[in-house]
């Protein structure tokens, strides 16, 4: 099964069961992110998992480790402007690539609440790859 089945079933047992899901993503924070493909144009809808800071939602385009970012990392840099839902709530907001300290700041956060992500770093490091980080703030 490729990775457009496996999110695809994701987005309807999320948009079904009010923002939780069940699988590999049991019990994790879980968010869709509606945005406009960097080459295609097209309206694409991602299930990512999430940290809060502050009012913001933060998600980390760490594709696993992988030594390439994730599709949607490019659609997000291209086209800022997305659709968020979480829980029962959508709405409008600006993805915002952070940079620095507060890059650090906020994957160290996340990686505390899900230490998976600390492998993801170490992974996508030996590969050369920094994994970005985007605030996600609501318009």
């Amino acid at each position: 099964m490729d990775m457009l089945e496996i999110n695809k079933g994701v987005i309807e047992q999320f948009r079904a069961n009010e923002g939780k899901v069940g699988g590999h993503f049991e019990g994790m924070p879980m968010v869709l992110i509606t945005m406009i493909g960097a080459k295609s144009g097209r309206e694409l809808c991602s299930p990512l998992v999430y940290t809060t800071d502050g009012d913001d939602l933060v998600v980390i385009a760490s594709k696993g480790g992988a030594p390439e970012h994730p599709n949607w990392y490019h659609n997000l840099v291209t086209n800022p402007m997305v659709t968020v839902e979480v829980g029962t709530e959508k709405y409008e907001a600006t993805a915002v690539l952070t940079e620095g300290e507060e890059r650090t700041r906020l994957y160290d956060q996340q990686a505390a609440e899900l230490p998976q992500f600390l492998d993801y770093a170490k992974s996508a490091a030996e590969a050369g790859r920094q994994i970005p980080v985007f605030r996600l703030e609501r318009n």
